[in-house]
């Protein structure tokens, strides 16, 4: 297991340099100049590039950025000169992951609860609606929830505000919007896999020995009806930590997501880079902790580990 775990810690780390490489090619192939505006001359335009080193060769930007990123520094943002883009990202990401941590608590609990109730209720017309919601759910874009939601309750009803994160009533709106699809998704993969389970012998077999069908469900089919769950919290997690650009554009909430918009709005290239290497990894550092959380909690795969280790 330890072998596995550090096999993949070294492939996250390859993985995070590719995307460190890839974005700073494709960020400077980005045509024009990032201090380009109609109301500079062409003379200030070329000193300030003199001032941030982009009239260096491209090899000697890449090495010097390479050098500055293994350091923790990831630049200072263009658009906001003296601001670091540490600090960017230190702002906008606490606000992020304070809609994204209920905002996946949410979905698990949903998805989890509905997905039992499709798989065990022994009323038809219940999981057929259930099915029904789920796959209605799962189809609306996210960009659609949210409006929906802010013309419905914002606008119509007024029971929530419309935009910002001044109090806990602010929360409501963006948290259902981003939990809506993930929670579709768990309900679906809940359901399917709890369904598969309860067909299982060792199931009949507990049935046999007298167990109530809660405790059943409870204390040994959910167990094992929710390791394709977790293969899907990792990327759900790392997106819902990483910001939803529509999401936080409609409810006008600064967080990473709209700032990662504005900066190629603006192409500030090095707040480009820096939220993208962030993002990158944030999505490798979850599916690594989900991964090794999976192989941990599946017998099977310990035990070929184990044998590939002896």
């Amino acid at each position: 297991m330890l072998r596995y775990t550090l096999k993949r810690i070294l492939t996250g780390i390859l993985a995070l340099f590719v995307l460190a490489c890839v974005t700073f090619l494709l960020v400077r192939l980005m045509p024009g100049s990032p201090f380009q505006t109609g109301s500079v001359s062409e003379q200030v335009v070329e000193a300030v590039e003199r001032e941030y080193g982009l009239d260096r060769p491209l090899g000697e930007q890449f090495l010097t950025y390479m050098g500055n990123l293994l350091r923790g520094d990831l630049g200072i943002s263009y658009e906001d000169p003296g601001v670091k883009v540490t600090e960017i990202i230190g702002r906008t990401w606490g606000i992020t992951a304070s809609l994204g941590v209920p905002a996946l608590i949410v979905a698990i609990l949903a998805g989890t609860a509905f997905g039992i109730a499709r798989a065990v209720s022994k009323n038809r017309c219940v999981r057929e609606v259930i099915s029904a919601v789920g796959m209605i759910l799962a189809g609306i874009p996210g960009f659609a929830a949210a409006i929906l939601l802010l013309l419905v309750f914002s606008v119509q009803l007024k029971w929530f505000p419309a935009s910002g994160l001044l109090s806990p009533a602010h929360y409501v709106l963006p948290v259902i919007s981003l939990a809506i699809y993930p929670a579709a998704v768990i309900m679906r993969l809940t359901g399917n896999a709890l369904e598969t389970e309860m067909e299982k012998d060792y199931v009949l077999f507990d049935r046999a020995k007298g167990l109530g069908r809660k405790q059943i469900i409870f204390t040994h089919a959910l167990k094992n009806a929710w390791r394709p769950v977790l293969n899907y919290i990792g990327p759900a997690s790392a997106y819902l930590l990483t910001g939803s650009f529509v999401v936080e554009s409609i409810f006008t909430i600064p967080g990473i997501g709209r700032e990662f918009v504005n900066s190629i709005t603006n192409r500030d290239y090095t707040l480009i880079m820096g939220l993208t290497i962030f993002m990158g990894a944030v999505v490798i550092a979850v599916n690594l902790i989900t991964d090794l959380l999976g192989a941990w909690l599946d017998p099977a795969v310990r035990r070929s580990y184990q044998e590939e280790a002896g």
